[in-house]
């Protein structure tokens, strides 16, 4: 897309492409958002998993207007494996060129269809490419507002829809190429946008956050968990349910629940109740049971199996921070880098990479059976989730 030279004026943005669309929001150009605070992000993600539990893929796209930086990661799990590749560059003048190094997303057809592709490369020995295709159309969740301590700064406002379909296309590991059936996977990606934690390396000037992803993060008791799944009926019809729950001390500070309809319906979850089960030593799920008192009353309780020892662990595409890396750090025009771990199940390798993890689940409620993801962090001791303090990492 052509772009023109920078405005000489200073209080308007430069004039590029999107600017020729009847789209505008604010009183500015589209090299403009509304507020110059440095934690705004607007992030892609997706995970594919193997309905088995055998193999999965992770995709991020992260871009960070106001600090100049777009990143990247791509990874792929098999078993206990994992493969990462990571890239960072600085934004260029088009805002519409969403690909980092080898990493690339492109929209084929808006909340329908879009494709991830990591091309080969010399970092990790690991190739995709992958085309999603709806089975439902988006949802949003509630908006995530949150408040510092000092009831002062917002350190996080941030909208996110997430939408469930199937994937399509190949994946290679070690020159393997595989093959992927949707009928043998499922997946599920999101679209977030907003001021949002755990953006770049803690300013010493700033006063920290305690409750998520900053220097104090893991102190005392802290659970997560965020799972979208889709079930389907004897009868073919299909429904899905989506939850993220948040707690500290034992005190719920965020929760968002829905059974969603693929005519759109939400049916609004009044409170979630995780009754799940973890392994002490290394913090992965080992299934359980949700169970969603709706708005409208009544309870509905889903049964959860975990599937196989697969699944990507977010820390090295940066999520809480990896090795002091941080997502939205500037690195320079471009850097790509990434690593592999042979057991993700090895203490020490977990302290490195974090228990966030895009565990691949089966879902039951009655007669319906259905597939996920479930994304868990359980720190500290929970005496009724099987966990020890002298066990607790992040």
């Amino acid at each position: 897309m052509r772009n023109f030279a920078r405005n000489e004026m200073d209080d308007i943005g430069q004039l590029i492409g999107l600017d020729e669309l009847l789209n505008h929001q604010i009183v500015d150009t589209f090299a403009s958002t509304a507020t110059s605070e440095q934690s705004w992000t607007e992030k892609i993600w997706s995970a594919m998993v193997r309905k088995d539990g055998t193999l999965a893929i992770d995709f991020g796209l992260g871009r960070y207007h106001n600090r100049g930086v777009m990143d990247g990661w791509a990874a792929v799990s098999r078993g206990s494996q994992q493969w990462t590749v990571r890239a960072s560059r600085e934004l260029r003048d088009d805002p519409t060129i969403t690909e980092v190094g080898p990493i690339h997303y492109e929209i084929i057809e808006p909340l329908h269809s879009v494709r991830y592709r990591l091309d080969r490369n010399d970092i990790q020995p690991i190739a995709y490419d992958v085309t999603f295709t709806s089975k439902m159309p988006p949802f949003f969740e509630d908006r995530h507002k949150q408040r510092e301590k000092d009831g002062f700064r917002i350190g996080s406002d941030v909208i996110r829809y997430h939408q469930i379909g199937v994937p399509s296309g190949w994946v290679e590991i070690e020159g393997e190429r595989i093959e992927i059936n949707p009928d043998e996977w499922t997946e599920y990606r999101d679209h977030s946008w907003g001021t949002r934690l755990d953006v770049g390396a803690h300013n010493p000037d700033v006063r920290p956050t305690a409750d998520f992803g900053d220097v104090k993060f893991g102190e005392g008791e802290f659970m997560l968990v965020w799972s979208p799944f889709m079930l389907v009926q004897p009868n073919g019809e299909s429904y899905a349910y989506h939850f993220y729950y948040m707690a500290k001390q034992g005190r719920i500070f965020y929760s968002s629940g829905y059974c969603n309809h693929p005519d759109g319906r939400q049916e609004k979850v009044a409170r979630v109740r995780p009754e799940l089960k973890y392994d002490d030593q290394t913090r992965r799920l080992l299934g359980g049971r949700v169970h969603f008192d709706m708005m409208q009353g009544g309870t509905r309780t889903v049964e959860v199996e975990v599937m196989g020892t697969s699944g990507v662990h977010l820390g090295p595409g940066l999520y809480l921070g990896f090795d002091g890396k941080k997502h939205g750090s500037w690195k320079g025009p471009l850097e790509v880098d990434g690593e592999m771990f042979a057991d993700t199940m090895d203490i020490e390798t977990l302290r490195r990479i974090r228990q966030l993890r895009d565990c691949p689940i089966r879902v039951t409620e009655g007669d319906a059976v259905g597939y996920g993801i479930m994304e868990t962090i359980i720190h500290g001791a929970h005496p009724d989730l099987g966990l020890t303090a002298a066990s607790s990492l992040i």
